[in-house]
């Protein structure tokens, strides 16, 4: 066989392995990109549910990497500011955005949020990055008028862009006072296993879809 043939026939088999799926020892990115409630505020990091996520998929899905680009006090303005360096760096296949709680907190515009979430999906997609949307609800002493656009934001972004949605990623959690750090807003380390309970079942089927994809 000729050297030209030879390496023909290792391009196309390549090639093959490739259109075959998601090979055993390829990896996958996954970055969780959020605020507070992902960055382990107040406890240490290896007990948050970012960290149980990557030890979870460890067990069932190993070829997943979980990068955790959240930064406390980080908002959906800030967010897309640093975005675009961070599909560059780890060109992640699938992004869980995870912000919008301090632009509720600092009573900032839904339209300016919603804007920021909408700008920040279609810089992933457009990246190639399949993006969950997690939604937040902030405390109701802010209002109905405030408090109820906000948390249907999520919902309504997830349905205009196709998204699934993990409705509120610290669901069951603040109705437990016991659950919650002395602020009243973080979970404390012995609920970070519900979080990743909250997350699981969107996040898991989104993942199997890569994989046979």
């Amino acid at each position: 066989m000729s050297p030209l043939l030879t390496r023909l026939c290792v391009f196309c088999l390549a090639c093959a392995i490739h259109i075959g799926g998601w090979a055993a020892d390829e990896q996958l990115t996954l970055l969780v990109y959020g605020d507070s409630l992902s960055a382990s505020y107040g406890i240490e990091e290896q007990q948050g549910w970012v960290t149980l996520l990557q030890r979870r998929l460890d067990d069932e899905i190993p070829e997943v990497k979980v990068i955790n680009g959240s930064v406390s006090g980080e908002t959906t303005t800030g967010g897309l500011a640093r975005l675009p360096a961070m599909l560059a760096s780890y060109e992640p296949e699938l992004m869980i955005l995870e912000l919008g709680g301090n632009d509720g907190l600092r009573g900032l515009p839904v339209e300016l949020m919603r804007e920021n979430l909408a700008q920040m999906i279609e810089l992933a997609v457009a990246a190639g990055t399949e993006v969950i949307l997690t939604g937040i609800q902030i405390p109701p002493n802010y209002g109905p008028r405030y408090t109820v656009p906000f948390f249907e934001t999520y919902a309504d972004l997830a349905k205009e862009k196709s998204l699934p949605l993990i409705p509120f990623l610290i669901d069951g959690i603040p109705q437990r006072p016991e659950l919650m750090q002395n602020d009243g807003i973080h979970p404390r380390a012995e609920a970070q296993f519900m979080i990743l309970d909250n997350v699981w079942p969107i996040l898991k089927p989104v993942l199997e879809n890569l994989k046979e994809s």
